[in-house]
């Protein structure tokens, strides 16, 4: 059996529906299992990494898990819910393990380089007994789905960084990557950056988006500052911001094609077309 945490969400829910369609025993875990939408054959359970407990019962009898953490940067002195559920995993007794990280994980001295090292850390623990994969994921393609309300309101979108190219990724494509590792020995112990297969800004996502819908859709781009203002109200420690800021306004990492995904899939990788069309119903109105 293997067991998806952060089953609702963009990668997890892709991974859940891929396993299942493949015959696999798939063990959901949502904080919300009631209001799941799980494709069939697949059981939606509770688990929550403040609850040890919880943990405990959705991780039994795992032979495999995808492990991914929604926890902010900075909202805690360190990673608590990565190590929670890699600590549930080995008391499992779970043989493979995937861990769903971050671009440059680990990577340089800020605040988010050292939170992603301690994260990948409680994976990569060489007193781990299990077959571990890292995916360093740049941004996903499915960040746009952040404008749906915007676009249910109207045709303009409050875009921040609206110029900074990024080349996103399906989060399908890491899905299906993530069950061939949680299904087959040949990823075990691999580290992989990847990214989709184009450069795009927001603003350029956003008229693929527009011909995709038939629409005339407008960007409004949001000033730095109020960036900047925006994530301290919604909560971000200072420390953060000011390391995302640096991230983003002084480095094009993440703007690099990686050839990555192909090589592993034997395919090209969705394009941001692709990925517009198979989700257009949840930007209707």
């Amino acid at each position: 059996m293997i067991l998806v945490t952060g089953a609702t969400g963009h990668v997890g829910g892709e991974l859940v529906r891929r396993l299942t369609a493949a015959g696999a025993p798939v063990r959901a875990m949502t904080r919300r299992p009631a209001e799941a939408r799980l494709p069939e054959g697949a059981e939606a359970v509770y688990g929550d990494a403040h609850d040890p407990a919880s943990l405990t019962a959705a991780f039994a009898g795992a032979a495999g898990a995808f492990l991914m953490s929604a926890q902010g940067v900075g909202t805690a002195p360190g990673p608590t819910h990565d190590i929670a559920l890699a600590r549930a995993a080995a008391e499992a007794g779970v043989r493979r393990l995937v861990k769903l990280s971050v671009l440059d994980a680990g990577a340089g001295t800020d605040v988010i380089a050292r939170w992603h090292a301690e994260a990948e850390s409680a994976v990569t623990d060489p007193s781990r007994d299990w077959a571990w994969t890292l995916l360093r994921p740049g941004r996903f393609m499915s960040n746009a789905l952040q404008w749906a309300g915007q676009l249910r309101a109207g045709d303009e979108v409050a875009v921040p960084f609206a110029d900074r190219p990024a080349a996103s990724v399906d989060p399908a494509d890491l899905a299906e990557l993530a069950a061939r590792a949680l299904t087959t020995d040949e990823h075990a112990g691999a580290t992989y950056e990847l990214s989709g297969p184009q450069a795009l800004t927001p603003a350029g996502e956003l008229a693929i988006l527009g011909e995709v819908l038939d629409r005339d859709l407008r960007l409004r781009p949001v000033p730095s500052d109020a960036a900047r203002a925006g994530m301290s109200r919604y909560g971000f420690p200072q420390e953060v911001v000011d390391a995302i800021m640096r991230r983003t306004l002084e480095s094009d990492r993440g703007a690099e094609v990686l050839p990555t995904l192909p090589k592993l899939l034997g395919r090209p990788a969705r394009t941001f077309e692709d990925w517009a069309r198979a989700h257009r119903a949840e930007f209707a109105g």
